[in-house]
């Protein structure tokens, strides 16, 4: 794994930044905020994400190692690839990621190219509670009951049978539809979830 690279910076575009390290040139996707700052000629830090395909071997890079771990968050949440996760870091910082999240506010995340309304309400769902600690702090006292009761019920649902993801995605559909009430009780919310994923049994649904 190639968690980190130093060296000169041969090329720069929006997007990319190549490194010569030990006399070897490495292509790294950054942020856009990211290839603004580099310099041909720098010498330049990155820590870095290595994504395995099948057809390819790609580095993606980031000046702050918040960043890669937040990179690394938007990974895993289902209908998010590498350039959807890189363009999201290069929309927003760390900091305001974690406000949004905080705030179960969605709509940073429509904003970005590539990210729909689903996979935004998605986001905010899934990085409850997964942030960098001390990150977005001040919004996080407001809103952070709301996150982990929508993560309670997600692991309600999956105690009763249901697969994560058909469990975050029910989830995702009544908090964005419910009122404040229900938002902030897990019996109402949990009901509504039910509902959402209607009469079929949990082996049915995925599992």
């Amino acid at each position: 794994m190639i968690s980190s690279l130093r060296g000169r910076v041969l090329h720069l575009d929006s997007e990319s930044a190549i490194l010569e390290v030990g006399g070897v040139g490495f292509s790294v996707a950054v942020p856009a905020q990211v290839a603004r700052a580099l310099h041909i000629g720098d010498d330049a830090m990155l820590h870095t994400a290595l994504i395995v395909r099948e057809d390819a071997l790609s580095l993606f890079g980031f000046a702050e190692r918040q960043e890669l771990t937040v990179f690394q968050h938007l990974l895993s949440v289902s209908g998010v690839g590498p350039k959807s996760a890189l363009g999201v870091l290069s929309s927003l910082s760390v900091a305001q990621i974690a406000d949004a999240v905080a705030a179960e506010d969605d709509a940073p995340f429509r904003r970005v190219s590539g990210i729909g309304p689903k996979t935004a309400k998605l986001i905010v769902v899934q990085l409850a509670g997964k942030l960098p600690a001390g990150v977005g702090a001040t919004a996080a006292p407001a809103a952070s009951t709301g996150n982990d009761i929508a993560g309670q019920v997600v692991a309600a649902l999956t105690a009763l049978g249901w697969n994560e993801r058909t469990s975050v995605e029910a989830v995702a559909i009544v908090v964005e539809a419910a009122g404040d009430a229900d938002r902030r009780s897990v019996p109402s919310l949990l009901k509504l979830a039910l509902a959402q994923l209607g009469p079929a049994r949990p082996e049915r649904a995925g599992v």
